[in-house]
């Protein structure tokens, strides 16, 4: 059964679903670098991919042809709207999948895909890179002495930097929603990380704006993307305001282009015996902050050392960790429940900001 290592020390055989920007830039040149994993397979039904299969695989024209007998994961890296059904047959094949952010796009997906894990046994293991950022470790580190926490701030601010992905990640039927989707689940994992794991949300309140979605001057630069004005009919930034069930509150703002002249991450949590804010850029946009890291408590700021890390060095540190969490029982479930609790909070967020309202008043 593929959800069994291999043997001691032998590397997870892996195929590789999807060869986008995702599948071509981040996850195939990390998979073939590591000695944990030999890739043997590699799914897309373009004639092209086949320049980039690795020595040693097979290219394959559809996810159902990967052999539970031939591998152990299958890393999925499909446009969002296919992550679901695209993982579902695979657990219930008994394969394994590792999924990035958005896992799936709606509960219903998410109990869908926990059911095919049970009735399989494939493993599902879900992934979010910012969550495993050194950096977000030492201020996830740093907030365990703050006290009881009573809010976080959290805000992924582009200068500019709306995607495209093929026509499909400014389409809501393709992609779920927007910049709350792409860089918001980011956010929403990384809060859940500062408050120690599994975290229920009493209250959510949200609203989204698209003043810069249809602007092509606004798109990604570091992608090579092209993309059409006037096409997408996803919001470019979303904003939150959320209370967990422990009473601790939470904003969140994620935002695809902006009037900032620098792509932003800035992330305070605030205790009860002080404050600490991490100050960063998350993802690839070479338009980037350098990290810091402080704390401030009684009217004092202290700078927090980092190390200087390599830009993505986060995906190859999910790659570290992925065989321990393999051969773990207790993974089981734990990836689908984090992902019903996530996509919960962005579907309520998106039910907040579809509600009535009146429209924004001019400043005066």
């Amino acid at each position: 059964m593929s959800t069994v290592p291999p043997g001691p020390g032998a590397p997870l055989r892996v195929g590789v679903v999807g060869l986008g920007w995702a599948g071509r830039s981040i996850w195939l040149p990390r998979l073939t670098g590591h000695p944990a994993y030999r890739v043997t397979a590699v799914v897309d039904p373009a004639p092209a991919a086949k320049s980039e299969v690795p020595e040693g695989a097979v290219l394959l024209a559809d996810a159902d042809q990967l052999d539970a007998d031939e591998i152990d994961l299958a890393v999925v890296a499909v446009p969002n709207h296919l992550h679901a059904p695209v993982a579902e047959p695979l657990l219930a094949r008994g394969i394994a999948v590792f999924l990035e952010k958005p896992v799936c796009l709606s509960v219903a997906e998410a109990d869908r895909l926990a059911e095919a894990e049970r009735a399989g046994g494939g493993v599902l293991l879900a992934g979010s890179a910012a969550a495993e950022r050194e950096d977000v470790r030492a201020l996830a580190e740093l907030a365990r002495g703050l006290g009881p926490i009573r809010h976080i701030d959290l805000s992924w601010v582009r200068a500019s930097g709306v995607p495209d992905g093929g026509g499909w990640f400014t389409s809501r039927r393709l992609s779920g929603g927007g910049a709350l989707v792409d860089l918001g689940w980011h956010l929403l994992d990384v809060a859940t990380t500062v408050l120690g794991g599994h975290t229920g949300f009493r209250d959510v309140l949200g609203s989204v704006s698209t003043d810069f979605v249809n602007n092509p001057d606004r798109a990604t630069g570091w992608r090579g993307e092209d993309r059409p004005a006037g096409q997408g009919d996803v919001e470019d930034t979303a904003r939150g305001f959320l209370v967990t069930d422990a009473g601790v509150s939470v904003a969140l703002r994620a935002s695809w282009a902006s009037h900032e002249p620098v792509d932003t991450t800035r992330i305070t949590v605030e205790g009860a015996a002080g404050s600490a804010t991490l100050t960063c850029t998350f993802g690839f946009s070479p338009q980037r902050r350098a990290a810091h890291l402080t704390r401030t408590a009684d009217g004092v700021t202290t700078e927090v050392p980092l190390r200087d890390v390599a830009v993505g060095a986060e995906y190859a540190r999910q790659l570290d960790q992925l065989p321990a969490r393999f051969a773990d029982p207790a993974a089981r479930g734990a990836a689908a429940a984090l992902a019903r609790q996530a996509v919960s909070v962005v579907e309520r967020l998106y039910a907040s900001a579809r509600a009535p309202h009146r429209d924004a008043a001019p400043a005066a």
